[in-house]
């Protein structure tokens, strides 16, 4: 995963460049406490791990369904209840290109684009707070809502043509992992990764006429580094 290696390259780095910070810096810093209010602002990738069959009139298999990555900026929020324990809610939207691969009906088809609006609320436990690098590990839920559901309405070489598509908004449990590493005063480095376990139901029209279903899985990576002001 080249995004994952790249934002954990980058964090590396900085982390050295913490560790051999100077006596100044190290008096400039603060570790999380109970109260601290966190913002974050990442670079996300955004991978679904998508498997669904695309079913004719219910019941006949004639392909599956391929969903594409998403690069976007992101938003989150933490509180920490206590020095170790916070609640984080992140805001952010992707978009996505759907395809279908078919058998023997021709050339792959394009069911269209969707946008995600994912909050996923988790609870962490922060290790090491009063360190300067403090990984994290933490669980919770997700709510992905489906909007501007967009069918391709492009024919591919058998001529089918996807006219009108729609996707069910879906809840979905999320996993967590990241780490914060201390920059200057209440600045810091942040890389996260979540796990989002997330299906959805799908219904498309082909033709004008015939009716597509799928039931997707989705279970998308999240893949984020930015930075974060600690209040």
């Amino acid at each position: 995963m080249t995004f994952l290696k790249r934002a954990a390259a980058a964090l590396l780095a900085t982390t050295a460049l913490a560790a051999v910070s100077s006596p100044s810096l190290a008096q400039d810093f603060k570790g999380k406490s109970a109260g601290d209010i966190l913002v974050r602002a990442r670079a996300l990738a955004v991978i679904p791990q998508e498997d669904g069959n695309l079913l004719l009139n219910g019941n006949t298999k004639i392909g599956e369904a391929r969903v594409g990555n998403d690069y976007i900026p992101e938003l989150d929020f933490s509180y920490f209840v206590t020095d170790n324990i916070a609640l984080e809610l992140i805001a952010g939207t992707s978009r996505h290109n759907v395809k279908g691969s078919l058998n023997g009906l021709g050339d792959s088809i394009d069911i269209g684009k969707v946008s995600l609006l994912p909050p996923t609320l988790t609870a962490q436990y922060h290790f090491f707070t009063k360190e300067r690098v403090s990984p994290y590990v933490g669980a919770g839920i997700n709510w992905t809502l489906f909007y501007r559901e967009d069918a391709a309405n492009k024919a591919n070489g058998a001529g089918l043509r996807v006219t009108d598509v729609k996707y069910d908004n879906a809840f979905g449990w999320a996993l967590q992992a990241g780490v914060d590493v201390a920059l200057t005063g209440n600045w810091s480095l942040n890389l996260d990764v979540k796990k989002i376990f997330l299906k959805t139901d799908v219904s498309a029209t082909v033709n004008g006429a015939l009716p597509v279903t799928s039931k997707v899985t989705l279970d998308p990576w999240l893949v984020g580094i930015g930075v974060g002001y600690r209040f």
